[in-house]
């Protein structure tokens, strides 16, 4: 059961990243610079008297600006505060695009008509916003014919040129030839 509960934090902490505001009673330092909520500036003024205003106002007195002297604080409302700021990293995150990497193999002896039906796979791949990187294993005697591998990548970037470019030129790795292809702008 406590396995279950520190898993489910982990996994929700991941997907908050709301900047936690130090508050109210909270706040540590003896004079404050108070901004009202409209962004007004209200002069340097004791924590105490700071902490009266924002209770007449029946807001909250927010730590803006910790590491400053002195401390920086705002009149706001915090739970509105941070419901805003849950909606926004929705929003962002909707909006966000993870670009993948897919992988293609080649061989060295590979024939025509599977050389073109990977670079459809290819692609495919681009088209849909991923990055492709195209991978080619030498055995034995055929890494004394790497230039032939890397020629055979080269072909290979020139099917798919249409939609992609070259973002890393094709290396001889060990016994892999790898090249990264991403979208044409």
């Amino acid at each position: 059961m406590d396995i279950f509960l520190i898993f489910t934090f982990f996994l929700f902490r991941r997907f908050l990243i709301i900047k936690e505001l130090t508050i109210n009673n909270d706040i540590v330092a003896k004079e404050v610079r108070l901004v009202s909520e409209t962004g007004e500036q209200l002069g340097v003024m004791s924590l105490e008297e700071a902490l009266n205003i924002a209770e007449n106002k029946g807001l909250d007195l927010a730590q803006i600006s910790p590491n400053v002297n002195p401390v920086v604080c705002k009149l706001m409302d915090y739970g509105k505060y941070k419901f805003d700021q849950q909606k926004r990293e929705k929003e962002a995150r909707k909006k966000q695009k993870v670009t993948e990497i897919k992988t293609i193999q080649l061989s060295l002896t590979i024939g025509e008509h599977d050389m073109s039906y990977r670079a459809k796979q290819a692609i495919e791949f681009i088209e849909d916003g991923n990055k492709v990187k195209v991978s080619m294993l030498l055995k034995g005697r055929q890494q004394a014919y790497a230039n032939q591998g890397i020629e055979l990548m080269k072909k290979f970037a020139n099917l798919v040129s249409s939609v992609s470019v070259i973002e890393k030129e094709p290396l001889l790795e060990g016994k892999f030839i790898n090249m990264i292809l991403s979208v044409k702008k």
